[in-house]
């Protein structure tokens, strides 16, 4: 009889030891910690908009810095969803439904549909531009005060625009090219069009809704103005032979907001490595899980280091002659 209780109280322990080792929801929006993580396998998933080398480098990174950290104790699942809305909502919200510690959302559109999608399972955005504008936040503080964080993507824009006067020091009118169905892309432009005012440079934004209208809208920029600019903006990094058509025979150059842009069809960028960036989220998603780090009260980070790049190839093509500083994008 001693026996049997014994049993019992010990297959109980178990239990409770059992439920203790899962990821439960504190009622705060965070995940709650275990410890160090030791023995628990966290599922983590990843909602990336689309292939593109600079959202593969960011996912990439991500992993690989959870796998260092965590080994066998971690399981991602990644999804990606070919630039359609309704893919990337099914995918979030088949992660909530499958319980998952934390979910990546790679762009803005997987993260505006995480959040949609749930208020209590972390959630890390990785190659935001804006998360003040991509989460309609007036009263930013650099952290959301919800169940997100992450990192942004977003080089210094004057910086950006400096180069434009850096190798085009004549311009008369730069265009400004975007998708309008993007915030962040709206966000940028905005921006880049502050800077171009201050150093009294005329300028003229051109929206695309989207890519069947790139052909078009890029032939009327390239035949009004002469240096176009295009921000990190996912709908025309799919679309870079379309503009690279146009501009490269019009003698327009693009001055591009990321690296995958202006390699195919832009002269010189501000790049951030993607790569690094998603590392970092994955430092905070470990931060979050195995630490217990509180996402609410978790500042938005930034790409550790920007470097002037151009393409060699585009510049030969233009005749552009690129000054000291720059390093050449590899092909």
């Amino acid at each position: 009889m001693k026996k049997k209780v014994l049993s019992a109280l010990l297959a109980a322990a178990f239990t409770v030891s059992a439920l203790a080792g899962c990821g439960s929801d504190d009622g705060s929006g965070q995940q709650a910690a275990q410890g160090n993580g030791e023995g628990q396998v966290f599922h983590i998933g990843v909602c990336q908009l689309v292939e593109h080398p600079a959202l593969d480098a960011a996912t990439q990174g991500f992993q690989d810095a959870l796998k260092e950290k965590l080994g066998d104790n971690v399981n991602i699942q990644v999804q990606n969803a070919q630039n359609d809305q309704n893919v990337v909502t099914t995918i979030c919200n088949g992660y909530v439904s499958d319980g998952v510690d934390l979910i990546l959302a790679n762009a803005t559109l997987p993260l505006q549909s995480a959040a949609t999608a749930t208020t209590t399972i972390p959630i890390l955005g990785t190659s935001i531009t804006d998360y003040a504008t991509a989460l309609e936040i007036d009263d930013w503080s650099g952290a959301t005060g919800r169940n997100i964080s992450g990192t942004s993507d977003l080089a210094p824009i004057n910086r950006q625009e400096d180069m434009v006067l850096e190798l085009f020091p004549d311009v008369k009118q730069v265009g400004l090219l975007y998708c309008t169905a993007e915030p962040n892309s709206d966000y940028q432009v905005k921006l880049f069009a502050q800077a171009l005012e201050e150093d009294n440079i005329a300028y003229q934004t051109y929206g695309i809704a989207d890519t069947n209208e790139v052909q078009s809208v890029v032939t009327k920029a390239a035949g009004e103005c002469d240096v176009l600019y295009i921000p990190t903006d996912n709908t025309l990094a799919n679309v870079t032979e379309t503009i690279y058509n146009v501009v490269v025979p019009a003698k327009v150059p693009v001055i591009a907001g990321e690296e995958g842009i202006c390699a195919g069809c832009g002269v010189a960028t501000l790049s951030i490595d993607y790569y690094d960036l998603g590392y970092t989220t994955g430092e905070m998603a470990y931060e979050i899980l195995a630490e217990g780090a509180d996402i609410s009260t978790m500042g938005v980070r930034f790409a550790p280091n920007v470097t002037k790049k151009y393409n060699k190839a585009i510049c030969e093509e233009l005749g552009i002659s690129i000054p000291d500083g720059y390093e050449a994008i590899e092909s």
